[in-house]
């Protein structure tokens, strides 16, 4: 089961959490790290069950239901005000817009079994260009972002480097 620890660093005297995430298929070696300022997140839908398009239109939405180990601990890591990519999964396979969370983690309302989260979104953009697995798989410096290594994964973190590659990418930056 994958494995979230938190620490606190100094740097100048200013105090910051960070997440470590380790998995334990990778003998527990570094994942990613996550400055508690402001943290960067993708969830994955695929268009025919959830669109970016309907999200949009519906203004605000919840993710339940996932049962995954490693994507509840994202979830639980999430704060109000992280910016998270939507990705569009199986059909187009690209980052399409990007959304806020509104709503930390509460009990999943489509489970009695407390173990499991929800977390609430707004859709804040749209990008200007979507930026697919292809382009993201040919960028070299993304080449350790968890969408390229563990694919699986519905709910997964992303560095201010990865965030602000994919950012330029879609012609945002």
């Amino acid at each position: 089961m994958p494995c979230l620890l938190h620490f606190i660093s100094s740097t100048n005297k200013v105090y910051q959490p960070y997440y470590f995430i380790f998995e334990p298929r990778n003998n527990y070696q570094f994942i990613n790290l996550i400055p508690r300022s402001m943290a960067h997140w993708l969830i994955k839908s695929e268009p025919s069950v959830y669109s970016w398009d309907q999200f949009v239109k519906d203004k605000q939405t919840f993710w339940d239901g996932v049962r995954n180990f490693a994507a509840r601990i994202h979830l639980r890591a999430m704060k109000k005000g992280d910016e998270v990519f939507f990705y569009h999964s199986n059909e187009g396979m690209e980052i399409v817009g990007i959304a806020k969370v509104s709503r930390e983690a509460y009990q999943d309302p489509s489970t009695d079994d407390t173990n499991w989260v929800a977390v609430d979104f707004k859709p804040s953009k749209k990008l200007k260009k979507p930026v697919s697995l292809v382009q993201m798989k040919a960028e070299k410096r993304l080449a350790n972002m968890a969408l390229i290594r563990i694919g699986r994964l519905s709910v997964s973190p992303v560095s201010d480097d990865e965030w602000d590659i994919i950012l330029k990418m879609a012609g945002e930056k």
